[in-house]
C-alpha cells in the first residue's frame, strides 16, 4: 500500500496600366452600384464604429489605419468557435472599455477565438452599448455572439472559492484566506470554538473531515470565517444524511472515506479499496496506510522514511491495528459512496504500481502483494 499525495491578408489582384480600355453603357451602369454599395458600406461602417465606442458612455477608439481594415475588411470569414463554450474562467471588463478591449481581454482569456468575430458580433447587438465594467463568469470558446450577450446581461462574478478533495482543514483554511480575503486567523479562532460553526458532537470538536470540498461563493463584506466553515459542515451532514448514515456512524464512514480518498487517485479503485480495509478491519489486521501516518506526523507521503514507521502517533497505522482517530483529509462524495458500497472481493493488500497514472494492483496474499510490490521498486528505479 503506497500513499498518493502526494494569414496575412489575401493580396490584392489589381489591373495592369497597359490593360485599360473605354468603358460601355453597361460597365458604366455597374460601376454606378458598385460605387452607391461603397457608400452604403462607409456609412455602415461609421455607424460600427460609433457604437463600438460607446460601452457604458465612456471610452474611445484609438487605432492605426492598417488596423482598421484588418479588423473590419472581411468579418464574415473572422475565425469564431461554435460555442457554448468549454472551460468556467472569469474576465474582468475594465472601466471605460471599448468594444475593442473586450475583444481583447476575452481574446487573451481563450473565450472567443478571434478579436473581429467579437467585434463584428458587439456590433450586432444593439445591447452591447449597455455593457457594464466588472468581473465576470464566463466560459472558454464560446460562440462570439453568446460572449456578447452574456456580457450585456450585466450579471457580475461572484467570488468563489473551490476546495479540492482531499484537502486537510490546514489546507482549507488557507486557500479560504488566500482567495477570500477573511484572515486565516479568523477561521483559526472559529475552529477553536466548534459550536459557532455547528460541528456536530461525533466530530469530537476536531473539523478535520467536516468541511465538505466543493466551489464556495464567499462575501467577505457579509460574511464571517464561521458562516463559511458552516455551510461546508452542513453540506457534509447533507451528504451523509442523504444516504442514511445515522449519526453515531458519521464519524466513522468519514475517517475511511477519507482514507480511501487519499490512497485512492482512480475512481474505479476507490470502492476496491474500501473493501480491502474492511477485509482487514473484520481480521484485526494493521491497516498500515502510509497516508494516516504522513497526516500524523504534518508532511507528504512520498517524503516517510523507514524510521518513520515507527513514530509514536496514533495516526502509525504499521503501529496501531483499527482506524485512525479521526479522518485525515475531507473526503468527497465518490469516496464517502465507496465506504458505504464497496466493491465485493477477498483482497487484503493494495500497492500503485505507476505512481504518474494511478495504477494500482489489488491482492488477496501476502506473497502476490510482495509481487506487485516489486513492480513498483522497478518502476521507481526508472525514474532515477
Amino acid at each position: 500500500m503506497t500513499d498518493l499525495f502526494t494569414a496575412p491578408p489575401d493580396a490584392q489582384v489589381g489591373v495592369p496600366a497597359n490593360t485599360v480600355r473605354p468603358r460601355t453603357r453597361n460597365q458604366r451602369d455597374h460601376r454606378s452600384r458598385r460605387l452607391r454599395r461603397r457608400r452604403r458600406q462607409g456609412r455602415s461602417f461609421v455607424v460600427l464604429l460609433v457604437s463600438l465606442g460607446l460601452v457604458a458612455g465612456a471610452g474611445y477608439l484609438v487605432w492605426e489605419q492598417k488596423d482598421v481594415l484588418l479588423s473590419f475588411e472581411n468579418p464574415i470569414e473572422a475565425k469564431d468557435y461554435p460555442g457554448p463554450g468549454t472551460d468556467d474562467v472569469t474576465v474582468e471588463i475594465p472601466e471605460g472599455a471599448t468594444g475593442f478591449d473586450m475583444a481583447e481581454v476575452l481574446y487573451d482569456a481563450d473565450i472567443v477565438a478571434s478579436k473581429d468575430a467579437f467585434v463584428k458580433a458587439f456590433g450586432e447587438n444593439p445591447d452591447a452599448g449597455g455593457i457594464r465594467p466588472g468581473a465576470r463568469d464566463m466560459l472558454t470558446e464560446m460562440k462570439a455572439s453568446d460572449a456578447v450577450a452574456l456580457l450585456a446581461k450585466n450579471e457580475m462574478a461572484h467570488l468563489a472559492v473551490t476546495i479540492p478533495e482531499g484537502f486537510t482543514v490546514a489546507q482549507t483554511v488557507e486557500r479560504l484566506a488566500s482567495v477570500s480575503g477573511i484572515p486565516a486567523a479568523d477561521f483559526t479562532k472559529a475552529l477553536e470554538r466548534p459550536r459557532s460553526f455547528g460541528l456536530p458532537e461525533q466530530a469530537g470538536g476536531n473539523a478535520e473531515g467536516w468541511l465538505y470540498p466543493q466551489t464556495y461563493p464567499v462575501d467577505p463584506e457579509e460574511e464571517t470565517a464561521a458562516d463559511v466553515l458552516a455551510r461546508m459542515v452542513r453540506n457534509t451532514v447533507e451528504q451523509l444524511d442523504d444516504r442514511g448514515v445515522p449519526p453515531k456512524e458519521r464519524q466513522d464512514v468519514l475517517i475511511k472515506a477519507s482514507l480511501v480518498e487519499r490512497e485512492g487517485m482512480i475512481a474505479e479503485d476507490r470502492p476496491k479499496i474500501a473493501r480491502a480495509i474492511e477485509n482487514r478491519l473484520e481480521d484485526d489486521m494493521k491497516l498500515q496506510i502510509d497516508a494516516s501516518l504522513a497526516y500524523g506526523l504534518d508532511k507528504p507521503g512520498i517524503e516517510l522514511t523507514t524510521a518513520d514507521k515507527a513514530a509514536d502517533t496514533p495516526f502509525n497505522l504499521e503501529r496501531h491495528v483499527g482506524l485512525p482517530p479521526g479522518p485525515i483529509a475531507n473526503p468527497s462524495a465518490q469516496s464517502i459512496d465507496a465506504v458505504l458500497s464497496p466493491a465485493d472481493g477477498a483482497w487484503k493488500f493494495w500497492v500503485t504500481v505507476n505512481l504518474d497514472t494511478g495504477e494500482t494492483k489489488f491482492s488477496e496474499t501476502y506473497a502476490q502483494h510482495q509481487q506487485y510490490v516489486a513492480e513498483l521498486r522497478e518502476w521507481q528505479a526508472k525514474q532515477g
